[in-house]
């Protein structure tokens, strides 16, 4: 049995030995993390907890190797968030999200403040708990593996031998993240009750909001009763009337159904069937006639209505109105589906890879539009890898481009995590004009991202383990628990009570911006647990990508700041 014994004794370098420990940490470390207590559990995180153990007992790692799994899977983590959030990175400043944005920023702020005035309290350069240290806490006290891989590039960007100052901010992160997790549920519960939040009047306000949204795409039928448009063609209409709509079909009062062009003629005792913003209704009843209630799609007849998924990647960013879909094919598309969300058919929308189209028409036409497009399911379930390694590569590049600011005695680099976030982001924002393929089935991403952020935990752990319990589990290791409470707790509380107090925001939504603003995914497990909606959800994704983004930025500029 000695080379069962040889692979599995601590100390062991060999290739077999790390491919062991690492499927051991990380395997033990996603079993562990679904064991919830009161409720929470700390998921992927606890990786990075069972690395701690086995690097105490004296597993270790070839250094090289160690770096590399490091660096690698942080690089796959950033980038497939980058890729993910990247869509609704720039939509998340419009309307109500520059509200909700603007407080998560208001969160960020206040962490590295209350950040600084214990580090300077605590006595400083001269302090027991270094900035370093303290920078690797508020990574954890905030729940945000990203900023902590940042920050520890940053530091050895600065001085490669730095290692040991890594490591000391692994073990501030590890010490800080548990009671940071309970510290934003505790500060839910606690805005909860000082505004004496009734949770179902919370939820129907949501419902009631949804019934009168006034971004997605809205099916109204009119009867056309307005002699002033008699003998009136689509296009003139399109003139006259200033909001976004598509025509989608008419009935004649002889009851045959038309799929409208530009020439056709609006005639009086029509019924037409308008795809518009909900908050449009009254510019049609004025200009048309009274709503009528009309089941369109359960009729019998020649024309349907089908969805065609975009699928061949030769129109992959190509404008909708470049199809022509009703001069060639007698087609009227009504909405584009993206990601789950309904948006309205305009000529200059850029198609993706995955998008689905609502078109009505005849069957014979709608068939060979979808031989056109693809419309193949299994397509989408092919992985978009030269998409992926462009980004990448491009991401490495531009997080070596040295940025020199006033002050700073180290140019700023956006480093191993930054490039390929910003990159990432850019390319899943607007890869399409270039026809690249930025389409990634959920599964692929969240697969991508798992398997990153598992060897960067794994990785962190087992190299700061040797010495964590000496670190941690003393005076100093409780002292490193209550800084990361503070960190986390006070901006928090801040941010809540001016979300509810001054702004009058919904709970549930407040919640949701909670958890998004620590990128803390069990958060919004429990946040979505009270809800029973997806309100939190929402507010979750509306400040998670400017929040990731700048969490990532922050860690790199304060060690920047500090210690160059």
């Amino acid at each position: 049995m000695d080379w069962l014994i040889d692979l599995l004794k601590p100390h062991s370098v060999s290739l077999a030995s790390t491919i062991l420990l690492y499927s051991f940490v990380i395997f033990a470390g996603i079993y562990l993390g679904k064991i919830k207590i009161f409720g929470v559990s700390l998921g992927v995180t606890f990786v990075l907890f069972v690395g701690l153990l086995m690097g105490h007992f004296g597993y270790i790692v070839q250094a090289d190797t160690l770096h590399f799994l490091r660096e690698f899977g942080l690089i796959l983590f950033i980038f497939s968030i980058g890729m993910q959030v990247g869509p609704g990175f720039f939509s998340s400043f419009k309307e109500g999200g520059i509200r909700m944005n603007a407080l998560a920023l208001t969160g960020i702020g206040l962490n590295v403040a209350v950040m600084l005035a214990i580090y300077f309290i605590q006595g400083g350069d001269d302090g027991a708990t270094s900035l370093y240290e303290m920078v690797g806490i508020m990574s954890g006290a905030v729940t945000n593996t990203p900023g902590l891989g940042a920050a520890q590039q940053t530091v050895l960007q600065i001085n490669e031998s730095a290692y040991d100052m890594s490591q000391q901010m692994s073990m501030g992160y590890a010490a800080a993240y548990p009671l940071g997790v309970v510290g934003i549920i505790l500060t839910m519960i606690l805005i909860k009750k000082f505004f004496k939040v009734d949770v179902s009047k919370e939820i129907a306000e949501v419902e009631d909001d949804k019934k009168a949204s006034l971004m997605a795409p809205h099916r109204v039928t009119y009867r056309v009763t307005n002699e002033l448009v008699q003998g009136l063609d689509i296009r003139k209409l399109h003139t006259l009337i200033s909001a976004d709509f598509v025509l989608s079909r008419i009935e004649r009062p002889d009851g045959r159904s038309v799929i409208p062009t530009a020439d056709d003629k609006i005639e009086l005792g029509d019924l037409v069937l308008v795809i518009c913003s909900i908050q449009d209704e009254e510019v049609f009843t004025r200009f048309l006639g009274p709503k009528v209630e009309k089941q369109w799609e359960m009729e019998k007849g020649p024309i349907v209505s089908r969805r065609i998924v975009v699928t061949k990647t030769e129109y992959n960013g190509a404008k909708l109105g470049s199809l022509h879909m009703r001069t060639a094919y007698g087609l009227n598309v009504t909405r584009v589906n993206r990601a789950g969300v309904d948006l309205l058919a305009s000529p200059n929308i850029r198609l993706q890879m995955g998008d689905r189209i609502t078109v009505v028409g005849k069957l014979d036409d709608i068939n060979s539009v979808a031989a056109k497009l693809g419309n193949s399911m299994k397509r989408l379930n092919e992985p978009n890898l030269i998409t992926m390694f462009i980004g990448i590569f491009l991401g490495i590049l531009v997080g070596s481009i040295p940025l020199q600011f006033p002050g700073m005695s180290v140019p700023m680099k956006l480093g191993l995590a930054g490039g390929p976030l910003v990159v990432a982001i850019l390319i899943s924002a607007y890869g399409t004009r270039f026809h690249l393929v930025t389409y990634t089935n959920s599964s692929a991403n969240l697969l991508l991202r798992e398997i990153g952020i598992c060897l960067f935990l794994a990785s962190v752990g087992i190299a700061a383990g040797k010495d964590f319990a000496a670190t941690v589990f003393n005076l100093r290791g409780a002292t490193w628990v209550g800084y990361g409470f503070l960190i986390t707790f006070i901006p928090l509380l801040v941010v809540g009570l001016i979300a509810r107090g001054k702004y009058k925001m919904n709970y549930l939504s407040i919640i949701g911006m909670m958890s998004g603003g620590y990128t803390d995914p069990p958060a919004l497990a429990y946040a979505n647990k009270v809800a029973n909606n997806d309100s939190p959800a929402v507010a979750y994704s509306t400040v998670y990508p400017l929040t990731m983004f700048m969490r990532v930025i922050v860690a790199q500029v304060l060690i920047l700041c500090f210690m160059s």
